[in-house]
């Protein structure tokens, strides 16, 4: 490098001078060159941009339109359906029962009282109550009718609490005589305008000889009530005494609120309809077209329509849930989703037109060009006068960039001299580069130097603390493997766990998802005669599950060892919790005490899984017990407790959420299916065994991906107290 009046030929402030000089001369020209080019383009670049941005605003308004429709007319389409499944599977259960009651009192007659039943009573109108209701010309009065009627009457108080209890409107027991007994609370509909009660044609009606024709459960078309003529459904079932039938369990359901609900989706073109098994539209609120409601004779079976796509839809509708599609009804596009009521046959349809769902896009689209138009008219007329400015600036520019190149790059030289000696004097014992007053340039190089200073000097913190943290990571390290273990101990894990005692066998395990988990499970004998069993998971995970997990069982514990009930159990367990949950945790707990001398389950439950029973000569199925609200949910919660008969070889397995919710790398869930395929591989397998199949199970559906919840589980087999301790039959 050479000095010439004060500039460094061949140095930093030779190259900063020549590369902006350059640089500005070359810019002039490029721009120069661009300008020309980009003003006689720029209006097809424009064009061809303004038509890309329209066609992907129309292709993501569409897929993002689609992507909601889909997701919520499929899931409020199968709501719908689920709530009408429950409606009918009300019925369904309600004429089982009282079947089933109706099977044992014409099993055993001899066996049961006669109960005294009346004829409908005008003052118990609003009220429900027992009426009997025959065919005209039949004699109540007849000794072999009212010794029927006081059989049935034992069904009296069955009925009454499921027609209370079950979403029907009246519940009956038809006998092939002629008479019936009906629970209903409109008395006052059974009786003319003169006062006398209306006889009915039981043996005629199609609830009637439906249930006899078929014998099976049988649903009636959409009708009319006899009585209150309100839009009603019959469902029956026959029931039969070696081989002759005894009696036809039916009951109503009025669909007033089901027509009127799927009268009240109609808005702005989209509606609900509902579909009965031969594609006749049953509920509308569409007033003509394919989708209106016709009587029955007239009504058009839309699996057969013209309209092949339509047809298809429809069909598969009434067997099983469709995805999105478009399909043409009536000279226009619709969106639909079906879905099947599958324990009556029915489908509930969605439509939702085409017109309606392209409205947002379009409107984007016409924002769009109003703004894109503005726009181009704004750059037309500013367009020329930026020629003209931008010359004046460039020329500008150019003159003072070389004064200011020569100046910037002189100051530039010094700190930066300055600054490199300063750098490469640092080494092993000095790491620390300190700002000087040379460096305060007040510009890019100061904020160099000032970098230098910040990373010189977070390199020595670093080098501090990554020699703190990893102290500290080790010492965590212990800590946590102590608390795994402290985990571990605290629950019972030694087994066999009673091996004096011949009457039950019981194993348990549990693998947190962290070092420590929130899940946990005891078992324990309350005396010599009762074995207290709990299972229960905290929300959250890692140490503040665990803490909270340690406290909910030390109380859940206490409270089972002062020989109190499940349910009392979990009530003051709750109360003891809520008192002082500020962090507002909460758990779900299953407890049952089983008595071993005869093999009575008593249990409870407060928000946790449903139990999974196995009894003898049957296999695993999930018993659907009452829940209760979770435990340090909410203070001054109820707790319902049930009971369960075991003999011996019945079986009860205990789970957390864990299993179900295993998930696998394609984040598919392992789920209750598969969870009760695995039990019912080997039935007959011991609890030990039974888990690590169970666990087997998961672990090769899961493969490879990560655990995300605690895995425990608890199973007991119920073996029978030993012949010398069980109480004889005349002692129960």
């Amino acid at each position: 490098m050479k000095k010439f009046k004060h500039i460094t030929l061949g140095g930093i402030q030779n190259k900063v001078f020549n590369l902006v000089f350059v640089t500005i001369v070359l810019m002039i020209a490029v721009y120069t060159a661009v300008l020309v080019y980009q003003s006689g383009s720029l209006k097809t670049i424009v064009d061809d941009t303004n038509a890309s941005q329209k066609e992907s605003i129309t292709k993501i308004s569409e897929q993002a339109m689609d992507d909601i429709l889909d997701n919520n007319l499929t899931q409020n389409t199968k709501l719908q359906a689920d709530i009408a499944g429950d409606m009918f599977g009300d019925a369904e259960r309600v004429v089982n029962i009282v079947a089933d009651y109706t099977e044992k009192l014409f099993a055993a007659p001899q066996s049961f009282p006669s109960r005294k039943v009346s004829l409908p009573d005008k003052a118990n109108d609003g009220k429900v109550s027992m009426q009997v209701l025959t065919e005209e010309g039949i004699d109540i009065s007849d000794p072999a009718i009212q010794e029927q009627l006081g059989l049935i009457g034992n069904l009296s108080e069955l009925m009454m609490a499921v027609y209370n209890n079950a979403n029907v409107d009246s519940c009956y027991v038809a006998l092939p005589n002629g008479v019936m007994l009906l629970a209903d609370n409109h008395a006052g509909t059974k009786f003319d305008e003169n006062g006398k009660i209306i006889p009915i044609p039981i043996r005629d009606r199609l609830w009637y000889t439906g249930a006899v024709e078929t014998k099976k459960l049988h649903y009636t078309d959409v009708t009319t009530d006899l009585f209150t003529g309100e839009i009603s459904i019959m469902c029956s079932l026959p029931v039969y005494q070696n081989g002759k039938l005894v009696a036809v369990i039916g009951c109503d359901m009025f669909l007033n609120d089901m027509s009127k609900a799927v009268n009240d989706t109609a808005h702005e073109g989209s509606f609900l309809c509902i579909v009965n098994q031969n594609g006749h539209v049953l509920f509308s609120p569409q007033k003509k077209g394919s989708f209106q409601v016709m009587p029955d004779e007239k009504a058009k079976d839309l699996r057969n329509d013209k309209n092949k796509e339509l047809a298809g839809f429809v069909t598969s509708s009434l067997k099983e849930s469709t995805k999105l599609q478009l399909v043409e009804a009536d000279g226009e596009e619709y969106y639909v989703v079906g879905t099947p009521i599958e324990n009556i046959g029915w489908a509930v349809m969605s439509f939702v037109p085409k017109s309606l769902a392209d409205k947002p896009a379009n409107a984007m689209l016409e924002q769009f060009d109003e703004i894109q138009q503005g726009a181009t008219d704004s750059f037309s007329s500013g367009w020329s006068k930026s020629i003209v400015t931008i010359a004046v600036l460039l020329l500008i520019v150019l003159a003072g960039t070389i004064t200011a190149a020569l100046i910037i790059s002189k100051r530039m030289v010094r700190p930066l001299e300055a600054m490199t000696n300063r750098v490469q004097s640092l080494g092993e014992d000095d790491l620390q580069f300190h700002m000087e007053d040379t460096y305060r340039t007040h510009d890019e190089i100061e904020v160099l130097a000032e970098s230098f200073a910040m990373l010189s000097g977070k390199t020595v913190k670093y080098i501090s603390e990554v020699e703190r943290v990893t102290a500290e990571k080790e010492r965590i390290g212990v800590e946590l493997s102590l608390a795994t273990r402290i985990q571990a101990d605290m629950l019972p894990n030694l087994y066999p766990a009673f091996p004096e005692r011949p009457e039950f066998d019981i194993y348990a395990s549990m693998d947190p998802a962290k070092e420590v988990g929130g899940d946990f499970y005891d078992f324990f004998l309350i005396d010599e005669d009762h074995l207290c069993v709990f299972i229960a998971d905290v929300s959250g995970k890692g140490v503040p599950a665990a803490l909270f997990m340690m406290a909910a069982m030390i109380i859940l514990a206490n409270n089972a060892q002062m020989g109190k009930s499940p349910a009392q159990i979990l009530q003051d367990t709750n109360a003891a919790i809520c008192a002082n949950n500020r962090e507002e945790m909460f758990v779900t707990v299953w407890l049952g005490i089983l008595d071993l001398s005869t093999g009575k389950l008593t249990a409870a439950n407060a928000g946790h899984e449903y139990p999974i029973v196995k009894l003898p000569d049957s296999k695993f199925e999930r018993f659907q017990d009452k829940h209760g609200f979770v435990i340090g949910g909410m203070d001054g919660a109820k707790y319902k407790e049930y009971e369960i008969q075991f003999n011996p070889g019945s079986k009860l397995f205990l789970y957390t959420d864990g299993v179900p919710e295993a998930t696998n790398s394609e984040k598919e869930l392992f789920g209750e299916q598969r969870m009760l395929d695995a039990l019912n591989t080997l039935p007959e397998a011991s609890p030990r065994e039974t888990l690590e199949n169970m666990r087997s199970a998961v672990d090769t559906f899961v493969q490879e991906a990560e655990q995300f919840d605690d895995l425990t589980m608890v199973c007991i087999e119920y073996r029978g107290a030993p012949e010398e301790e069980q109480t004889p039959p005349d002692a129960q």
